[in-house]
């Protein structure tokens, strides 16, 4: 599988990440053994690039990724975790966590200070059991940006300083923020969640301009956009970014769907290939819970996209005519 590099550094990815918020009960329980299948069948596909985070199950995923990953070779995966929550024991007294399928073991504390930050770098490289982590991101400071810019970037440039952390950055939705960060910081990654997708090319306005400008390299996450565009068709009930699909996107949706079905390509496998066109994204990271998820997912990352399909989409008005799409 393809790898490429993070910005100027040492640090590369495959194209297509494993992303870890699946392995923390997202949605659902998660067994430890259905979350050892998936990896090891991103392992065995040829996924070299994983993503996770302590916030994705209160540590669940951080511990299910590295019990994976300390047993294989080091030099041949990249790991990415980020910082923002601190998890602080507490008793469970028989409630699930409010975000994850899982025992509310521990809470969750914001803390993007310095202090903050290598705190929890030391608590996810012991949930690991690895001895570096490659890539280190500020997580979900949309309420917390002018922390998170202040003392988490700083943090952050000191690890990868000190060679603790090969390339850092910041892993969030709002492309505006994400913007600012990538001007008035030194990052070499940014991962943007849902913002550059079939279904939304905001970011196109300025953040992937921005990333451009300032050699920054983009992960795409959430390229099915929680649902609507992980199926060949949208059914009744998809979501949109984990609501229901409002029905101007399903009607949308419907549309790419027929230019694909003419062309013999699938919604997912046009939906993986979109991001990648454009050269500041150097990979897509998709959640997965399941070795048939992954199989399928790495089949569909693996399609050929005609180019006359890019072409008619735009014909349908269905592309914005900034995006990108001849370029890799």
């Amino acid at each position: 599988m393809r790898r490429n590099r993070l910005g100027q550094t040492d640090v590369h990815v495959t194209e297509l990440g494993f992303g870890g918020g699946p392995l923390g009960g997202l949605f659902a329980p998660l067994d430890d053994e259905t979350a050892t299948g998936a990896l090891e069948a991103a392992w065995d596909s040829g996924i070299r690039y994983f993503d996770t985070s302590p916030h994705y199950g209160i540590g669940h995923s951080e511990r299910r990724t590295g019990a994976l990953l300390r047993d294989r070779p080091r030099e041949e995966f990249t790991l990415s975790t980020k910082v923002g929550r601190l998890l602080v024991p507490q008793d469970p007294a028989g409630r699930t966590d409010e975000s994850f399928a899982v025992p509310a073991t521990h809470r969750r504390v914001w803390d993007f200070t310095r202090d903050g930050v290598l705190r929890s770098v030391a608590d996810s490289l012991e949930r690991m059991g690895v001895d570096r982590i490659d890539v280190l991101f500020l997580h979900d400071a949309e309420e917390h940006f002018e922390d998170a810019l202040r003392d988490g970037y700083p943090a952050l440039a000191e690890l990868r300083a000190q060679g603790v952390v090969g390339a850092i950055g910041a892993g969030m939705y709002h492309p505006g923020k994400l913007t600012r960060l990538v001007r008035e910081s030194d990052v070499d990654v940014v991962m943007l969640s849902g913002r550059y997708t079939l279904l939304d090319h905001s970011a196109l306005d300025e953040f992937l301009p921005a990333c451009t400008d300032r050699g920054v390299s983009v992960l795409a996450a959430s390229v099915f956009n929680s649902g609507l565009l992980a199926t060949a068709r949208p059914t009744e009930g998809s979501t949109f970014d984990y609501a229901p699909a409002a029905p101007r996107l399903l009607r949308r949706a419907h549309r790419i769907a027929d230019v694909c079905e003419a062309h013999g390509v699938t919604l997912p496998e046009l939906a993986m290939a979109f991001p990648l066109r454009h050269p500041a994204v150097a990979g897509i990271v998709v959640g997965m819970r399941t070795a048939e998820e992954v199989r399928a997912n790495t089949a569909a990352f693996g399609a050929q996209i005609p180019t006359q399909l890019w072409d008619d989409l735009r014909g349908e008005g269905l592309l914005d005519e900034r995006a990108p799409v001849h370029v890799r």
